[in-house]
């Protein structure tokens, strides 16, 4: 397509966002995650010598468009949602304001990046709820979808709640805590489980915990890790278990009951074995006595959930004269009809600051009625964004908070990228400020998204003038 729009001299002003059609797993929300890996990229999106070889090789390429490649930069602005910020469908989460052939080679490479970390802080949002917010821990690199897979993965996992991870790649790269235990293999490298965990404890004695499901976790097991633990305990050191197989509420239940009666309450309890947020929810209802979790696989995957249902649309084209002229497709699918337009995320706070709704408005500056502000106290009508007799009136009584943020102009970066510790913050805090019933696992209430009347009556129009041409 690219060099169609240059053949044709079409590489005027266009207008591209990127937001989700529905939310995964059938949650009650969503978390943003990516941002600061694709802006990143964006940075540095360059043809090397080596790519416009390849692209000539296919015999589709004219030379001269081949040139045009060679000296491509991404040269237009860029608004987004803060990273860790909970969204909702439909909403305008990253805005491109470039030229049409800039706009449109990025398309790739933004869908790549931010769906696949989306929904992968998602899931840990999720796992970390379930975990009445306890200590969660990714151990996802072995079942990650390839390397790159891994360290997106285990980045996204830290910012939706996970504490630290078994990838010590991502540690070293991100700042991330590095977390593990022993494995296996080490409890059958040596002659017998006892020597094992005695070697361990000599070399780690202050982050000790024993595997102790290798060969039988009650009959052997924790026996012979009450046994090394003494000898830590001697020494003022604290140590703790981890299972791995077998019927974790049972088995957890038992080994307290053996820590404590041994003089061992501190001892902590770690488990994994493919956990997710499903079977985290219901070990910690049944009362498991679990202090932290190894989540990998149903993590760092998505599980159940293959892909994050993030598009990118075309919601404006230049008009030849610098201003825009508002599309919107309309699709077979009425779930698929787009809002068209430059828009606006605006986030409403009831009195005691929780949210109560987000709208869509018009945010083009340059429009014949400017862009939309939400004003407190004034009554304003909201409407569903597809179904056109259900709507809701609202007056807010704190001042809205606008989601799409400013965050590179002419390509260049505005201000720097806030830390993970700073993103993973916002997630933790966002969710505080939504009712509990947004965040159930199962059946979910269904968090309000709307557009404004403004909104509405454009979109309406743009439908009946097209109808009106068929």
């Amino acid at each position: 397509m690219a060099q169609g729009f240059w053949k044709r001299n079409m590489d005027r002003r266009s207008v591209f966002e990127m937001f989700f059609r529905r939310q995964p797993f059938n949650s009650g929300f969503a978390i943003f995650a990516g941002l600061e890996s694709f802006l990143e990229k964006l940075k540095i999106f360059r043809f090397a010598d080596s790519h416009l070889e390849y692209l000539d090789s296919l015999g589709v390429f004219e030379k001269p468009f081949l040139r045009y490649l060679q000296d491509f930069r991404f040269s237009g602005d860029v608004w987004a949602v803060d990273e860790g910020t909970i969204v909702f469908p439909q909403e305008p989460l990253i805005r491109i304001d470039a030229g049409l052939i800039e706009a449109q080679l990025i398309e790739g490479m933004l869908l790549n990046t931010v769906n696949f970390q989306s929904l992968v802080a998602t899931k840990a949002a999720r796992v970390w709820l379930a975990s009445d917010k306890g200590s969660v821990m990714e151990f996802g690199l072995r079942r990650a979808q390839g390397p790159d897979g891994a360290m997106s993965a285990t980045r996204a996992a830290y910012i939706g709640g996970a504490s630290g991870t078994s990838n010590t790649l991502a540690g070293a790269r991100f700042g991330i805590p590095v977390m593990g235990t022993m494995a296996h293999s080490w409890v059958m490298s040596f002659p017998s489980e006892l020597e094992a965990f005695d070697a361990y404890a000599e070399i780690y004695p202050d982050r000790t915990i024993f595997l102790i499901d290798t060969y039988d976790t009650l009959e052997s097991g924790i026996g012979h890790a009450i046994e090394a633990g003494a000898r830590l305990a001697a020494k003022g050191k604290n140590f703790g278990v981890r299972l791995d197989s077998g019927d974790i509420h049972y088995l957890s239940v038992k080994v307290r009951k053996a820590l404590d009666d041994a003089g061992f309450p501190k001892a902590t309890i770690a488990v994994s074995n493919d956990l997710d947020e499903a079977i985290i929810e219901t070990l910690s209802a049944a009362g498991a006595p679990i202090d932290s979790w190894g989540v990998g696989t149903r993590m760092v995957t998505g599980g159940e959930e293959a892909a994050f249902t993030g598009v990118y649309k075309l919601t404006a084209r230049g008009n030849g004269d610098g201003g825009l002229v508002p599309v919107m497709k309309f699709s077979d699918n009425p779930e698929k009809t787009t809002n068209p337009a430059l828009k606006q995320t605006w986030r409403i706070h009831d009195e005691a600051g929780m949210a109560v709704a987000d709208v869509l408005a018009l945010a083009d500056p340059d429009s014949a009625d400017g862009a939309e502000v939400l004003q407190v106290g004034q009554d304003h009508a909201f409407w569903h964004p597809a179904v056109d007799y259900r709507h809701f009136h609202y007056v807010p009584l704190i001042e809205p908070v606008a989601l799409l943020k400013p965050c590179m102009r002419s390509g260049a970066l505005l201000a720097p990228h806030p830390g993970l510790p700073e993103i993973r913050a916002r997630v933790s805090d966002g969710l505080e400020s939504f009712d509990g019933s947004y965040k159930r696992l199962l059946n979910p209430h269904v968090y309000r998204v709307a557009i404004t009347d403004r909104l509405k009556d454009l979109k309406l129009g743009l439908i009946k003038e097209y109808l009106g041409e068929r």
